[in-house]
């Protein structure tokens, strides 16, 4: 069977074309062919959030012309480091980003758009046209293709019925009755898919309690490995999603890195690989390979400022702290949560599994299991700029494969212990830590800006903008300050809920 006509994305299943081949033809075709009269433009702003710009379709040479043309918009409301005096931006759709707008009573397709500045050149500071550079300045040196996939955690907020109650934090995989939210995880799921988001599974989280009359019930929708700019998009749809779909169905939702003390915190862990003519390199005879660890060792050196893309408000901070499952030194490891870096399991035994699970298989099938070894970097949570922080780590991955010191920088860095146990605290004290708030992480990006700064993939002035934003927040001895006082702690997620 034809693999498209096979595919959840709504559109390209439509169309029948896979979303990489939709033309403005494919796109005016469908819209005349369904009589759709609505179309939306959205793009990320300087706050990581999805902007979107509403156009009824007066009639086609109209259409024709804000798909050619884009609009034109105000760069100094969407950006801080743009001056009103010299704001005005065009966006203009990418086509393979076509959607059918899950939301809309009237059918709508959406796109997303890049952003270009007056000479009609792309804009080198916007999030989108920065990962872009970031991931080509990684082919460009290393001849390979850098591919993530995101996880997605985020606390459900409904009213305490009482019945059936989990046990705190203890909801790991739960499944309904004690976990309250797995039909709307799965509604979450179908939208993300139709909308053309490529996702691994879903499943219920550690974290769930109540407070205050309420559940908090942590959920957790995990997608698959695709190219860095196809799955900053996704990542971006997703959580836009799932916002949507809470509203309607009368449920809060949040990606707020921290809600109290004592229980879990929300992550967006990012896994990556490393590709070469579609083959995965993570691996070689059944061990994770050197192109891995240099990949790795670029992310150990990278780290403290990494924060600065990948954890960017305070409650951030309350998030990464020791024995949390979230990270705080920098090391890497084997199946090991306690580290910066984790290499999970990867299908290495070379047994058949699926054949001793289920005796009527002849055992002996071909699978090339080498494709699905990922390493996931684990200190990156919901306030995140999802393209920045990609582009963060291509940066970090170029610099690891540039580095001729590289695999001893992996060598020095790896650990295989659980570095919170009193009989480790020497390995602990030997390692780096990562940055213990936004003003931390202001400083360590002007120590490190250069290398996103190198061949241009970062802006200068977009780096001097991120440094100022972080200072703002003044949270220097925050953490310190406030220690353990849930009112405040709490007071402090109400503020910055909305990551």
């Amino acid at each position: 069977m034809d693999k498209l006509n096979y595919t959840s994305h709504e559109l390209a299943a439509r169309i029948g074309k896979a979303p990489k081949d939709f033309t403005k033809k494919d796109i005016i075709d469908f819209i005349i062919s369904e009589e759709i009269r609505h179309v939306n433009f959205q793009y990320p702003a300087g706050d990581g959030r999805l902007k979107t710009l509403n156009f009824v379709i007066n009639d086609a040479a109209y259409l024709d012309e804000i798909l050619s043309c884009g609009e034109r918009v105000d760069g100094s409301s969407l950006f801080p480091f743009i001056e009103a005096n010299n704001s005005d931006l065009y966006v203009v759709p990418r086509f393979r980003t076509a959607y059918i707008d899950p939301f809309c009573e009237l059918p709508t397709i959406n796109f997303l758009c890049s952003f270009f500045n007056k000479d009609g050149e792309p804009l080198s500071s916007s999030p989108e046209y920065t990962l872009h550079k970031a991931c080509e300045a990684f082919t460009r040196s290393t001849g390979l293709e850098f591919q993530a996939m995101g996880e997605l955690e985020y606390y459900v907020i409904a009213p305490d019925d009482a019945c059936y109650p989990a046990v705190d934090q203890k909801g790991y995989h739960e499944s309904a009755p004690y976990a309250k939210f797995g039909e709307f995880r799965q509604l979450c799921m179908n939208y993300i898919s139709r909308t053309g988001g490529q996702i691994k599974y879903g499943h219920s989280e550690v974290g769930n309690f109540t407070l205050d009359g309420k559940i908090y019930e942590q959920n957790e929708i995990e997608f698959l490995p695709v190219n860095a700019e196809e799955a900053a998009e996704q990542l971006i749809v997703a959580k836009w999603i799932i916002r949507n779909l809470a509203y309607q169905n009368g449920l809060d939702v949040t990606f707020a890195p921290k809600i109290t003390v004592g229980k879990a915190g929300s992550g967006m862990h990012i896994h990556f690989r490393v590709m070469k003519d579609g083959i995965n390199l993570m691996q070689k005879d059944g061990a994770l390979s050197d192109d891995a660890k240099k990949a790795i060792s670029g992310l150990m050196e990278l780290a403290p400022s990494i924060t600065a893309f990948g954890n960017t408000n305070p409650t951030s901070y309350f998030r990464l702290v020791p024995h949390q499952e979230a990270p705080t030194n920098i090391c890497w490891g084997d199946r090991n949560r306690s580290v910066l870096v984790r290499v999970p399991l990867g299908w290495t035994s070379k047994k058949d599994l699926c054949a001793q699970a289920n005796p009527n298989e002849k055992s002996g099938a071909s699978y090339d299991t080498s494709q699905k070894q990922t390493v996931e970097m684990r200190s990156p949570d919901g306030s995140a700029d999802i393209f920045l922080l990609l582009a963060g780590l291509a940066v970090a991955f170029r610099h690891g494969f540039e580095n001729p010191n590289a695999l001893d920088v992996a060598a020095k860095t790896y650990v295989n212990v659980n570095i919170h146990k009193d009989e480790n605290k020497a390995i602990l004290d030997s390692l780096n830590v990562l940055p213990d708030s936004c003003a931390a992480s202001a400083d360590c990006l002007e120590a490190q800006r250069a290398f996103y700064e190198k061949d241009g993939v970062f802006a200068p002035t977009m780096i001097d903008g991120l440094i100022a934003t972080l200072r703002k927040f003044n949270d220097r001895t925050l953490r310190a300050d406030i220690g353990n006082d849930q009112a405040k702690i709490l007071e402090l997620v109400e503020k910055y809920f909305h990551c």
